[in-house]
């Protein structure tokens, strides 16, 4: 029999206790369950539970997060903005309790306003939700941004979410994907740069050297090595600014978002948990290309690599990183797209940007 060395005893451990979460939850759901019932389907101490995970909303965002990172993707080849949105909202409705039964997340949103904090940080990645899709969006359709109209979206599809489970019964799932349907085409008069945008200090050049991270790829599912591109370090409470890289970086440029928190216990497992079932989502409603250009990555190298080590909620730091070497910095509010726009300055010069 082969000996486990500690770490792999503990990573062991950690996919039992998950693995009994899962089913406890299942079974009972967030609020007939406890670390006592969990610790004993999984057949270790109390103690070994609270030593993977801090408490017991933590150990339900980690077991809803891998519950909808083994969904199966789907697969789209083309499409048009308007078929793209029924199709997320009907891949949105289709895990919504109609009928009023329960399932292992029916307790997701009431823990999640439970806590003030961890609903500051939901409001935030759902913020997020909105950049991607609304990203995705202007793939099909260029001519305008369009995440006000995603946040339409997912409006509606949370409302309806609510209501299915306030009042089962209610919500008829094919009214809200043709509602969905319709918003594709709503003109909210949705303008970019944003107001702050021009009061962004430049990037400043620097020649550092770059030790590229490897990371895993919450939206492709896929290993990757952070050695080239914009990479934005941001706290829970900046998620979306994501946007102001995005939208200024040249095509081909690599965008890596790196989400960091004080509290990775809980929050990066809500961070997992949001950007899974997004990922379902999008895979069964745009083509691949109009949704991963942006890169997640939740690993603490690629954060420290790029000098963040204690982050705080309104964490905003950015870098370019070229041929191995770190070619220009930014801190605070708008650092993505103050280094965005420092690539743009290398491509239009062939070479490193002035300082």
């Amino acid at each position: 029999m082969v000996r486990l060395n500690r770490a792999q005893q503990q990573e062991r451990n950690r996919a039992r206790v998950l693995a009994a979460a899962r089913e406890e939850f299942s079974e009972h759901g967030f609020r007939g369950t406890g670390i006592d019932r969990i610790a004993a389907r999984a057949e270790l101490t109390r103690g070994a539970v609270y030593s993977n995970f801090p408490g017991k909303r933590a150990l339900y965002f980690a077991a809803l997060a891998q519950s909808a990172e083994q969904a199966p993707p789907g697969k789209v080849d083309a499409t048009t903005a308007e078929r793209a949105l029924g199709d997320f909202a009907r891949s949105w409705v289709s895990h919504l309790p109609i009928g009023g039964d329960e399932r292992v997340g029916a307790d997701l949103m009431a823990e999640i306003t439970a806590d003030a904090r961890v609903s500051a940080v939901f409001a935030r990645l759902t913020m997020l939700e909105s950049v991607l899709l609304g990203a995705a969006l202007e793939h099909l359709d260029p001519g305008g941004r369009r995440v006000q109209v995603a946040r339409s979206v997912l409006t509606t599809l949370h409302g309806a979410g609510q209501l299915a489970a306030a009042a089962p019964g209610f919500t008829d799932p094919f009214t809200v994907i043709r509602a969905c349907e319709h918003l594709a085409g709503l003109d909210l008069e949705d303008t970019w740069p944003l107001p702050h945008i021009a009061h962004v200090p430049p990037a400043r050049a620097t020649d550092e050297p770059w030790r590229a991270p490897t990371g895993f790829d919450l939206l492709t599912r896929e290993p990757v090595t952070v050695d080239t591109g914009v990479v934005v370090v941001l706290g829970p409470h900046r998620l979306e600014a994501v946007e102001e890289a995005l939208r200024v970086a040249p095509e081909g440029v690599p965008i890596t978002l790196v989400p960091v928190t004080d509290d990775p216990g809980e929050l990066l497992p809500l961070v997992r948990l949001v950007v899974a079932e997004l990922r379902g989502h999008l895979s069964r409603s745009f083509p691949l290309h109009a949704w991963t250009r942006t890169r997640i990555v939740l690993e603490p190298t690629v954060a420290a690599a790029a000098g963040v080590v204690d982050p705080v909620e309104d964490t905003e730091s950015a870098l370019l990183v070229e041929a191995g070497r770190i070619v220009a910095r930014a801190e605070d509010r708008g650092a993505g797209h103050a280094v965005a726009a420092f690539a743009v300055d290398t491509v239009r010069t062939g070479g490193a940007a002035e300082g």
